[in-house]
């Protein structure tokens, strides 16, 4: 059963999620303090991380930033702070999605699932796409441009590793969608195009003419795979 660690100050709202997480077929672990979070995750290794801001010891911005140094493990933050610039804040540190209180117990539990599918391989299996200068180690989840490392926020990783795994297939608006951000944002194509202008600006030479981020209009995106240039 996967593993998830809530770290969060108010006990009802562990209390709550712990019965609803055990009733859907999850192990919980719980962590009242950001500190006591950080360290409750690099002893259990949970499979997610279920996440409050607003804690008493270390604001939950930075509780993201410890957490996404430990490793790729799926963070969904769950607090009141329901400001843009939270959001954008937590989600730039490497959170995978964010939900604000009052929530239902069914949309979260949905995008706990979301956010499963995402997670990294364990199998260990060497995978190495090649697209011109730009290389991508899904083993290691390391994406190189002449060598060099490119630093992405982890759903522009996803994003780029989903459109790498399909090279030279179409894939749509809404497959993207569900695959990297969940069913609840099938829609949000305006969000997909920004994401999707922000690794050009990464990883094309000419960002204005993309050669391995292709748009096939009206449908969706295309990874063009081609042969290294060394």
């Amino acid at each position: 059963m996967p593993k998830i660690l809530v770290i969060d100050d108010e006990p009802q709202i562990r209390r709550f999620l712990g019965i609803s997480l055990s009733a859907n077929g999850y192990t919980v672990v719980e962590s009242d303090g950001g500190q006591a979070g950080i360290a409750c995750c690099a002893a259990e290794r949970p499979d997610l991380v279920i996440l409050d801001l607003g804690l008493p010891d270390l604001d939950g911005q930075e509780v993201i930033t410890a957490l996404r140094s430990q490793g790729p493990v799926p963070i969904l933050v769950l607090s009141v702070r329901a400001s843009e610039r939270d959001k954008v804040e937590a989600l730039d540190r490497g959170a995978d999605d964010y939900v604000t209180k009052p929530f239902g117990i069914a949309e979260l539990m949905a995008r706990i699932r979301a956010a499963l599918r995402q997670r990294p391989s364990d199998t260990g299996a060497s995978a190495v796409i090649t697209a011109g200068r730009v290389r991508l180690d899904l083993t290691r989840r390391l994406v190189t441009r002449d060598g060099q490392p490119v630093h992405l926020s982890r759903k522009e990783y996803d994003l780029l590793s989903l459109l790498a795994r399909h090279a030279d297939h179409v894939l749509t608006h809404n497959e993207i969608l569900r695959s990297v951000w969940g069913e609840a944002h099938v829609h949000d194509t305006a969000y997909l195009r920004v994401y999707i202008k922000q690794l050009r600006q990464k990883i094309e030479t000419d960002p204005a003419l993309p050669q391995i981020l292709i748009t096939e209009l009206g449908v969706g995106y295309r990874f063009r795979a081609a042969p290294s240039d060394e």
